[in-house]
C-alpha cells in the first residue's frame, strides 16, 4: 500500500522560500503570479494492507516526525 503526504505551512506563518520562488518567477517574466507558498511531499510504501490501519500509522508518523504540527499541515492519501 502507498501512502501520500502533503505538509504546507499554516496560513499565517511566513514562507521564505515561497516568497523567493514568486520573486523568482517575477524575474523570469511571469508577472502574473501573486504569491507563492510551497510545501513538500512524501510517499510512503507499507505493508500494511488495511487502508484504516494504514491511514492511522501514516498520521502517526506526521504527528511524531514529518510534520511540524506548530507551524505545518499535513494530509494523508492511501493508495
Amino acid at each position: 500500500m502507498k501512502a501520500r503526504v502533503t505538509v504546507t505551512l499554516k496560513p499565517g506563518v511566513l514562507d521564505p522560500q515561497g516568497a523567493a520562488i514568486a520573486q523568482a518567477l517575477g524575474g523570469l517574466g511571469f508577472t502574473g503570479v501573486q504569491g507563492v507558498r510551497q510545501g513538500k511531499l512524501i510517499e510512503i510504501d507499507l505493508a500494511e494492507g488495511d487502508a484504516a490501519t494504514a491511514r492511522a500509522e501514516v498520521e502517526a508518523m506526521c504527528e511524531k516526525l514529518l510534520a511540524n504540527t506548530v507551524i505545518e499541515t499535513y494530509a494523508v492519501e492511501i493508495a
